[in-house]
């Protein structure tokens, strides 16, 4: 395998668990932290409480968007095939 397509594997292994990590930590932050209060304390966004609303409904979009994002400018189409017909032509679609 070439060494710029380690380089681009290693590249989007990071950005993935990078994305994870947050995803779990807004996750944990907001279901935790806005639903360790009295049941008549609870806020509410759209008929639901508002520590569902931000960890469920808005970390899902808003992880979402991140994803798409991540994957439109960050990771690169590589072929896994090691006989793929031509490697010099995919080493360069990734250097570009």
């Amino acid at each position: 395998m070439k060494e710029s397509i380690k380089k681009q594997i290693q590249k989007e292994v990071i950005i993935t668990c990078i994305l994870y990590i947050f995803y779990f930590l807004w996750w944990c932050l907001f279901g935790f932290g806005l639903g360790n209060r009295k049941t008549e304390e609870y806020t509410y966004i759209f008929g639901l409480p508002s520590w569902f609303f931000y960890s469920c409904i808005l970390g899902f979009m808003v992880f979402s968007t991140l994803v798409y994002f991540s994957l439109k400018y960050f990771f690169k189409d590589i072929p896994l095939d090691e006989n793929f017909e031509n490697e010099e032509q995919g080493c360069e679609k990734i250097d570009k």
